[in-house]
């Protein structure tokens, strides 16, 4: 049995019927599309490399520990890849209605917490694969590692692995309690090791407390409630989605010439949007103060290829009450600097660790108590959530074609009716935006607001670019001024 870390299991308790807890992508192919059983048979020969597509979660009883990853003795390929077709024309309208669709049904934990559609009809001969993933089982970072091992890094399919897999017997539930009980009694000790190792190295403690003293300090802050809006409330279980597109090398060009990173870029974007979605709904930009939560991978090095989550958070206040984009760029990169000295990554990540030694009964009841809460009582300390995964720069395949775009999505969490997803793949950045279906509708116009700001900013900078080309006279005008002057 493979026990789930802390943050896995809070994605699991905070699922309670309207805030589905999955994360999933809309993966493009160059057509034309190949028959439903070898797409099966190309994903079965990679189960042996991903062995959580085969297990289910298993809870203790009375969640005297946290749920555990069990081999499904019943597994079944077929049923978690399904078959399905766009109707005509085939385009991105109909294709953004399928995956709000398919986002607005929960998984079924009684099986392993994952499912693919292949869908066909889309125009120009293409196809696509919708994949979705329960969040206890990977982040953002661990999704795209995940997406590399299940496609190919060549048109010709690598030879099929080895399969000889067996499911473990299932353990019984007098097992289970037993195992949590025991875990009562051992985790005090295993604290008290981890505390006595800190003792060990006093100085190197000591700073890590400095540091994550200073980022609860900033998180305290962060936490200050935000003026009412209506991009918070009450959601439902319906999704909408959407997405646009930009070169990578675009907006690489404008934060190298107007100053910036590319994440300070893609956030400058997005809050255009958001401005102009605000303005749209009669709301004054001014007096709106939109606080997103962006999550921060800690996954290190050798964290790649394990499939749970590792990650943090910083909450950045969106300037959407700055009207200049330009300005709105700067603001942005001024306040992601200031959140790199807050240490709000490094306390998020001690207070994700702090978790694990709280009772899970404990820590499963309040999750589940305060998504309620949330759920009926609009909270204004979170507005939105940002994410940004950098994925492969170079193609990837699947069944011998290419695949052309991979974009993302993002789930909402309680009384959060709006989210945007950002992934990075083979020099195309995708912008994905998930909306409450009731309460959302109009999330196209945050979409057209990223395409308005990344083509004003692109334009912007390339007037940068050439400005000093402007101001500074040729090499051959200049020698002619000068001999006409008689200079030597």
């Amino acid at each position: 049995m493979d026990r789930m870390n802390p943050l896995d299991a809070e994605f699991l308790h905070l699922e309670d019927g309207t805030a589905h807890m999955h994360i999933a992508s809309c993966a493009i192919f160059e057509g034309p599309a190949p028959a439903y059983d070898e797409l099966v048979e190309g994903i079965r020969s990679k189960l042996p490399l991903v062995p959580r597509y085969r297990q289910r979660v298993r809870f203790v009883p009375m969640d005297l520990r946290r749920p555990f990853w069990v081999d499904d003795p019943h597994f079944n390929l077929e049923y978690h890849v399904r078959h399905s077709a766009l109707p005509s024309p085939g385009g991105k309208a109909e294709l953004c209605r399928l995956m709000g669709r398919l986002m607005s049904q929960e998984l079924d934990r009684n099986r392993p917490l994952w499912e693919a559609w292949v869908v066909e009809g889309l125009a120009d001969e293409r196809w696509a694969v919708i994949s979705k993933v329960h969040h206890c089982m990977v982040d953002g970072v661990a999704g795209v590692d995940l997406m590399s091992v299940v496609l190919d890094l060549d048109r010709e399919p690598p030879p099929a692995v080895v399969d000889d897999w067996e499911p473990e017997p299932e353990p019984s539930v007098l097992r289970l309690a037993v195992d949590g009980a025991v875990n009562i009694v051992t985790s005090p000790s295993e604290q008290l090791r981890a505390a006595c190792s800190a003792l060990r190295a006093p100085g190197r403690a000591l700073a890590r407390g400095w540091t994550i003293a200073t980022g609860l300090r900033w998180y305290g802050s962060a936490l200050r409630p935000t003026p009412p809006t209506s991009l918070v409330g009450t959601i439902g279980p319906h999704r909408r989605w959407t997405s646009t597109s930009a070169s990578l090398a675009d907006v690489r060009t404008i934060g190298h010439e107007l100053g910036g990173t590319v994440n300070d870029v893609v956030l400058a974007a997005i809050t255009s949007g958001f401005r102009d979605l605000v303005v749209a709904r009669g709301e004054d930009p001014d007096h709106v103060a939109l606080r997103t939560l962006v999550p921060v991978s800690v996954r290190d090095d050798t964290g790649h290829g394990v499939f749970d989550n590792q990650v943090s958070a910083i909450f950045l206040d969106l300037p959407v009450h700055v009207g200049d984009p330009l300005d709105r760029l700067r603001a942005v990169h001024a306040e992601m600097d200031r959140l790199k000295q807050s240490h709000e990554a490094e306390a998020g990540n001690a207070l994700t660790q702090l978790a694990g030694a709280v009772p899970p009964a404990f820590m499963a009841q309040g999750t589940r108590l305060v998504s309620r809460l949330v759920s009926r009582v609009p909270q204004r300390t979170m507005n939105t959530v940002t994410t940004n995964v950098p994925g492969p720069q170079f193609p990837l395949y699947l069944a011998g074609r290419k695949m052309l775009e991979y974009i993302p999505f993002v789930p909402l969490g309680p009384g959060v009716r709006v989210g945007v997803a950002i992934l990075s793949y083979n020099g195309q950045l995708q912008f994905a935006i998930t909306g409450d279906y009731d309460t959302a509708p109009d999330i196209g116009v945050i979409a057209d607001g990223i395409d308005t700001a990344i083509a004003t900013l692109l334009r912007l900078a390339r007037d940068h670019r050439a400005e000093p080309r402007r101001r500074r006279p040729s090499t051959r005008k200049a020698t002619a001024r000068s001999s006409s002057r008689g200079e030597p």
